[in-house]
């Protein structure tokens, strides 16, 4: 005979299904217009609960689409670290997330166009692709992989690029975005410090099979 699952268990479980039953509509949202004007009862309605169960999780709205945003890029995390797994080399790191970020447009729709209706800071803050372009870059510095370079000035490069490739997927649907996330990663590592050839060749060498 099975054993009951406690009753603080089963709570704790209906408490996280409502918060992200919450949170979907929010990323819907986002993914949809960026704007964050729904009403409360409008959310709640789409996210099929009662209205004060809203203020059981989230403490306002902007709190609520914080947690969508943050909750989209852990997603985008999780699908990167899958593709580089094992990735050692600094350069092949940054080309391999710049690249992943165009072909996860097809993938993960959802979350590109969230990053593309979103702020500039908050996507180049905390969480995405911003800290492992940090971490990268400064790898690569340490070993002698890049040029010593400013790390700001090359972060702001990378993260621009970034936008730029939301935007080209955004706007321009007949761009081949992957033919531009695989040049555009060719010309900042050169930017880096790698040779032309090199950069040409990290930046258009297999990506993992899983992207």
């Amino acid at each position: 005979m099975p054993m009951p699952v406690p009753l603080s268990n089963r709570f704790e479980r209906r408490r996280a299904e409502t918060r992200q039953a919450l949170v979907r509509p929010a990323r819907q949202i986002l993914a949809e217009s960026g704007d964050t004007s729904a009403s409360i009862q409008a959310i709640a309605e789409r996210a099929d609960v009662g209205f004060g169960s809203f203020y059981n999780h989230f403490d306002s709205k902007p709190d609520l689409f914080g947690t969508a945003l943050d909750d989209a890029l852990e997603e985008f995390d999780q699908a990167v670290d899958e593709c580089l797994h094992g990735v050692d080399d600094p350069a092949e790191r940054l080309a391999g997330g710049l690249r992943l970020s165009a072909r996860l447009a097809e993938s993960h729709p959802e979350i590109m166009r969230i990053l593309c209706h979103s702020e500039l800071g908050r996507i180049c803050a905390g969480s995405g692709l911003a800290p492992r372009m940090r971490r990268d870059v400064e790898q690569g510095i340490a070993s002698g992989r890049f040029t010593a370079v400013d790390p700001v000035i090359a972060l702001s490069a990378l993260n621009g690029s970034l936008l730029a490739l939301l935007e080209l997927w955004f706007s321009r649907p007949e761009v081949d975005i992957d033919q531009a996330a695989d040049t555009m990663a060719e010309v900042l590592l050169h930017m880096l410090g790698l040779s032309p050839e090199e950069a040409r060749d990290v930046a258009r060498g297999p990506l993992s099979a899983s992207a």
